[in-house]
């Protein structure tokens, strides 16, 4: 599958030995169709063990087939550990240090994801592929950084996270006009346009529903053409909304509702690609961009076995719930614990579908023997953690993790939040420590003094990704650093 020819290929070939337009085009369908399709779903601040297939209570019989059909990966982490930089590294196979996109950009901010950075929807444009991203984008809400002007042939969402908006919880108690100041309303867009100006929670509540409904459509019109489908949920990201369908019929709490209808829209996707036959030839990812947000106690999922959450370098933050599904490509009811990461998901579909890789440097690695191959290991030799402005806080190989030096925000047992307000966090300091992944997945060990060379040994890839990537914890700066894109005074810009 990975040598088909484009569909502008095959016409040309066919005109040169007199075959007619017709038949050519028959001939090339017949080879797109050998294509696999790409769909990844994409849920937002999921806990580890949110879901049925990791332990989660919540009822989730769609995430549950997608894994008895095809393979869990429980060691699967995210470049970082806070929305913007995690979809960066999705979308680009970058550490999102390389690309200069860290954190969660705002409403006010006047940067975003550079128009030089290739991402995976232009490496399967490449291939001919059509491509959509419904849901949240937040790489940049103003026109020359949405998803329209970086490989995607249809946009439908939120630019940025749901949270962003003048009913924001810690804003309870000031006026509306105080509110406004600090965000404005909240914007719901199609292409690059504002089709919502002033999106309510109402209109938060259907917005799972609506993304689904967007994806069958699409799958549906694109049948017959390779196709890859960006689903980047909203939820289940505070504030939570579940629609009338759904809310109050987990009997567990709304948070719970709102990971049912997630894993109902799982099963609509699935549905779809039974129905018009591409089933089994269409990659299914389902991940999430990092750990739960534990301050909002219970509208945050759970991170089970796993230390802290969001917002931190600790497993908790960065390691997600991880289904992937393709019939008789991945093998069904299989696990896998071997390290893999979202910045793995664009060279290994380009792989795939036989796309040329981009010319600059990324990070990510080929992975497509984890797919399907038990007893594959992972290609990281190392793998940074990055955080909080350019921080390198760890490193880790398949088995071991290093963590340097460095404040982390934490709970430490107090109180969570309730019913969507959420609790301050305390600063906490975490010492140079080692820990064995393979035995003790929750951290709770510091190994360093038992085993300083492999502590060394990391010390010396720590380096490596220093001299490339930078790391204001001690003070330089990175070689193969990539700017991202600012506005200019000239540029478009979208108002509501």
């Amino acid at each position: 599958m990975s040598h088909s020819f484009p569909l502008r290929v095959f016409l040309i070939l066919a005109a040169c030995c007199g075959v007619s337009r017709a038949e050519s085009r028959e001939r090339a369908a017949t080879v797109a169709s050998s294509l696999p399709n790409i769909v990844v779903i994409f849920v937002d601040d999921l806990g580890y063990a949110d879901i049925g297939p990791f332990g989660g209570s919540s009822a989730t019989p769609n995430l549950d087939r997608m894994a008895k059909e095809g393979r869990v990966f429980t060691d699967f982490i995210v470049p970082s550990a806070v929305c913007s930089a995690s979809r960066a590294g999705l979308l680009t196979g970058c550490i999102p240090e390389r690309v200069s996109i860290r954190g969660a950009l705002g409403p006010d901010a006047v940067h975003g994801i550079a128009a030089s950075e290739v991402t995976l929807a232009e490496i399967c444009k490449s291939r001919e592929y059509a491509t959509a991203c419904f849901g949240k984008w937040h790489l940049g809400h103003q026109p020359r950084f949405l998803p329209v002007r970086h490989g995607f042939d249809e946009y439908f969402g939120l630019p940025y996270s749901n949270d962003m908006w003048p009913q924001h919880p810690t804003l309870a108690g000031l006026s509306e006009t105080e509110r406004r100041k600090r965000y404005p309303p909240l914007p719901l867009l199609q292409q690059d346009q504002v089709v919502d100006a002033n999106v309510t929670a109402e209109k938060q509540s259907e917005l799972t529903k609506l993304y689904s409904e967007a994806s069958v459509d699409f799958i549906r019109r694109h049948r017959d053409q390779p196709f890859f489908l960006y689903l980047a949920h909203t939820m289940v990201h505070v504030p939570i909304f579940a629609s009338p369908n759904f809310e109050g019929k987990s009997s567990l709490g709304l948070y719970a509702d709102v990971v049912m209808e997630v894993d109902a829209s799982v099963g609509m996707i699935l549905d779809a690609l039974e129905e018009v036959g591409v089933d089994e030839r269409t990659l299914v990812i389902f991940t999430s961009d990092n750990g739960p947000w534990l301050s909002y106690g219970d509208h945050a999922g759970s991170a089970g076995p796993l230390r802290e959450g969001k917002g931190t370098a600790w497993e908790g933050g960065v390691r997600v719930p991880t289904v992937m599904r393709m019939p008789g490509f991945i093998p069904a009811d299989t696990r896998c614990a071997e390290l893999a990461s979202t910045i793995d998901l664009l060279p290994t579909v380009a792989k795939l579908i036989g796309a040329k890789l981009p010319d600059h440097p990324i990070d990510g690695k080929d992975i497509t023997a984890l797919l399907n191959d038990a007893d594959a290991q992972s290609p990281h030799e190392s793998y940074p953690y990055y955080f909080a402005d350019g921080q390198l806080q760890a490193i880790r190989d398949r088995r071991w993790k290093l963590v340097f030096p460095h404040q982390y925000r934490t709970l430490q047992g107090s109180e969570a939040g309730k019913d969507g307000r959420p609790v301050p966090y305390r600063q906490v300091q975490a010492e140079l420590s080692l820990y064995d992944l393979e035995n003790d997945v929750g951290e709770t060990t510091n190994v360093y003094e038992q085993h300083p060379e492999i502590a060394s040994r990391l010390q010396q890839a720590a380096e490596d990704w220093r001299s490339k990537l930078g790391d204001s914890l001690s003070k330089c700066t990175g070689s193969e650093v990539r700017p991202h894109d600012r506005l200019m005074d000239t540029d478009a810009r979208l108002t509501w």
